[in-house]
């Protein structure tokens, strides 16, 4: 039982690693993905699909989101993850290559720090 009880917390930990963001040195959240996304030149002059967040800013919905990924011609996959009760959001080019993946407290947390990562790893990619 100890040694479930120790792979548990390695998981948990792992788990609250993966959502921390080292470079404001707090939990990950939708404000901090919404920070990601906006960082990138990411803008909502058009706020068609948006949703707004309690600080005012405008973010895309999960609808938004994949359309925003279909245009780049890539798939974005989410999915509840029930053993760490957070979000997986995936995505892949259009030959099903896997790209990069984020977890997510919440569905919109996922996918819009996917979408941040996807803009940042395309904008790499041409320099």
């Amino acid at each position: 039982m100890s040694g479930m009880k120790r792979t548990l917390r390695g998981l948990e930990a792992a788990r609250f690693l993966v959502g921390w963001n080292q470079r404001k040195g707090r939990p990950m959240g939708l404000d901090v993905a919404i920070d990601e996304l906006y960082a990138t030149g990411w803008s909502a002059l058009d706020s068609t699909g948006c949703d707004y967040h309690v600080d005012g800013r405008s973010y895309p919905t999960i609808d938004r989101v994949q359309r925003e990924f279909s245009t780049l011609g890539l798939t974005l996959t989410l999915r509840h993850i029930q053993l760490f009760d957070c979000h997986r959001a995936e995505w892949r080019d259009d030959g099903g290559q896997p790209l990069g993946a984020v977890v997510g407290q919440t569905p919109e947390e996922a996918a819009v720090y996917a979408l941040s990562q996807a803009r940042k790893a395309m904008s790499w990619s041409t320099h």
